[in-house]
């Protein structure tokens, strides 16, 4: 892989060139072998996936309709993480937990009617040991009711293009009629792991669980990838008798990030197995590399009529080349933009940043200011004037 840099515009500063020297480094050198066979999977479905481009490499029946046991509970994860986000409620936030929520069965955090859990408790017990009855106090304390929140479930997957999903509940149990797949799970999880809270949880392999009356209970991450797979921080599984035993993880290597998905394998050692061959694999055969970098400044532009007289500006996010490792690219990255005029807004688009592979473009990134620039006003410019004078 090869890449050229190219800039369309007028006022360049004079230390663009070195902006962009040190920008070449973000593209490596690609190997030579060819992709290997994909192995074959002892799974129900299977999946690998690259988090950055949401590109599929690799799916085993990865659409047909199944139930995924706990592994439902990424979605429930997932409209709490962005219930989080808007403000609703934030880790220390109390939660009074019901008697409907302290009945769940299945894999439990235990917790006490009517007593007062924090919301932050609370989901990492969901991602750790997949407590039902955590789920369960989340969802009455969102939406009012379990029913409610299943909804926002749905309507969520709806939104993330989710056609082969049907959520009844939001922790995975049995239940008649609630289905999902593999390609699904891994499209969930690509929107959950966009919440940098979620690896904090997703990293903890033990930890005693507090009730408000000192009671303990020693919880224990279900996802025993995290200390098995180089790489591994990260994951949801889940087993019903119905379901077998799935598994849906992300591991990252150097700028690569893959998700992988196993559904219904016969036993917790298979799927830990199946899911090492899977990463195995993908991580032998294909790569990220990052080609735009959002926190390195592209270049100093001219304002005109403003207080000062150029702004730095940077891309507004990364971008990210995913190729067999074999691959050969020749990229040609290209900056266009010209003078902007005051008043300057931090982080208003100012350009755009065009990334080509041959005479296709693979994609764009807009280049934003790095800082407000005002417009120059009269008493400036009367000001400018008796200091030149």
């Amino acid at each position: 892989m090869t890449i050229k840099k190219k800039i369309v515009g007028l006022a360049l500063a004079v230390a663009l060139l070195g902006s962009i020297a040190a920008t070449v480094g973000f593209v490596g050198h690609t190997a030579a072998s060819a992709a290997s066979a994909p192995p074959a999977v002892n799974a129900r479905q299977a999946l690998v996936m690259d988090y950055h481009t949401g590109q599929i490499v690799y799916e085993q029946n990865a659409k047909a309709h199944q139930p995924i046991a706990s592994m439902v509970k990424i979605m429930t994860l997932l409209r709490c993480f962005e219930e989080m986000e808007s403000g609703r409620f934030d880790v220390e936030t109390e939660i009074t937990v019901s008697q409907n929520a302290a009945s769940m069965g299945g894999s439990q955090a235990f917790l006490d009617a009517g007593s007062v859990y924090k919301a932050g408790e609370l989901l990492k017990s969901i991602i750790v040991a997949s407590a039902n009855d955590s789920c369960v106090a989340m969802a009455e304390y969102l939406s009012g009711s379990v029913d409610s929140f299943v909804d926002s479930m749905n309507t969520r997957a709806q939104a993330l293009g989710l056609s082969d999903s049907n959520f009844i509940n939001c922790t995975g149990l049995p239940a008649p009629g609630q289905y999902c797949c593999a390609h699904d799970a891994a499209v969930m999880m690509r929107s959950l792991i966009k919440h940098p809270l979620f690896f904090e949880y997703a990293g903890v392999w033990m930890f005693d669980f507090v009730h408000p009356g000192g009671r303990v209970t020693g919880l224990t991450n279900t996802n025993r990838m995290i200390r098995t797979y180089t790489g591994c921080d990260g994951g949801k599984t889940g087993f019903t008798n119905e379901a077998l035993s799935c598994l849906t993880a992300t591991a990252k290597r150097g700028d690569t990030r893959l998700i992988s998905v196993v559904v219904g394998a016969p036993d917790s050692k298979t799927r830990n197995a199946e899911m090492t061959k899977l990463f195995d694999w993908g991580f032998a055969n294909y790569q990220t590399k990052k080609i735009v970098d959002c926190t390195q400044p592209i270049a100093d532009i001219a304002v005109n009529n403003g207080k000062s007289a150029t702004v730095s500006v940077r891309a507004k996010e990364d971008f990210y080349h995913f190729t067999e490792n074999a691959a050969s690219a020749e990229l040609q990255i290209d900056y266009v933009y010209d003078t902007v005029t005051a008043p300057v807004h931090i982080d208003g688009v100012v350009g755009k940043i065009l990334i080509r592979n041959g005479e296709e473009t693979i994609g764009e990134v807009d280049i934003v200011a790095t800082a407000d620039v005002d417009k120059v006003g009269y008493l400036d410019v009367v000001d400018d004037f008796i200091h030149k004078w």
